[in-house]
């Protein structure tokens, strides 16, 4: 299975640190948040990733190379503005090929072992979300989960971690450059019953303003020192 790693992102929330570097080169712990998921995919067995970039995305390409030094085969799908999720993976879709993938945002930590999705088998469904307990910015939650299976609807609403498999075809008609979100594919795979889904209840975060970064750096560094 082939993995993508979302890292379009423009990082307002992040400013001033973006302003000069993309937000998933962004460092904790003495490695960017994108190395944090590229060590783990590595580990989990995963070898051909693909990685999208919109604002200042030279840097992202600069910076990895083409994976050799992760253990890893990495090819770029950059646009020229950021296409949102639904648009980013469907401009992708002639890197990721015909099989299911996983997808990651870049600025995210956890410890979640990709090694279970790569092993996932999809069967009739379209998507395979991973929903995490509700973090303080974000107590209202995204989608319910009843019998492995997401709903729009239900309760406890749980927040979506970022992290999928996806089959192609949830992304077909998408006319390449277009811009869409994610959210409105999902909701129509879920009101089919076809997106199935798991409650991850370990370590998750959003590392999505700058104080939860300096959080997370000081306590990486204090966990190596």
């Amino acid at each position: 299975m082939k993995a993508m790693i979302l890292a379009a992102g423009r990082g307002v929330r992040m400013r001033p640190l973006t302003d000069a570097m993309p937000k998933a080169l962004l460092c904790a712990g003495g490695k960017a948040l994108i190395v944090w998921q590229l060590e783990k995919l590595a580990r989990a067995g995963f070898g051909e990733i693909v990685i999208n970039h919109a604002y200042l995305g030279e840097q992202i390409e600069a910076a990895l190379g083409d994976g050799a030094r992760f253990g890893l085969s990495i090819r770029y799908s950059p646009e020229r503005e950021a296409l949102e999720t639904a648009g980013g993976i469907a401009r992708a879709l002639p890197l990721l090929g015909a099989a299911p993938f996983l997808v990651t945002n870049a600025d995210i930590y956890c410890d979640y072992d990709f090694a279970a999705l790569a092993r996932l088998d999809l069967r009739d469904q379209l998507a395979h979300l991973v929903l995490v307990d509700n973090p303080p910015q974000h107590p209202r939650g995204d989608f319910a989960l009843a019998a492995a299976q997401v709903r729009e609807t239900g309760e406890p609403l749980l927040t979506f971690s970022g992290i999928g498999v996806y089959a192609p075809r949830l992304f077909g008609g998408i006319a390449p450059g277009a811009k869409l979100p994610l959210a409105p594919l999902l909701r129509k795979a879920m009101a089919d019953g076809r997106v199935s889904g798991e409650h991850f209840r370990g370590r998750w975060q959003d590392i999505g303003t700058a104080e939860r970064l300096q959080a997370l750096d000081a306590e990486l560094r204090g966990r190596a020192a």
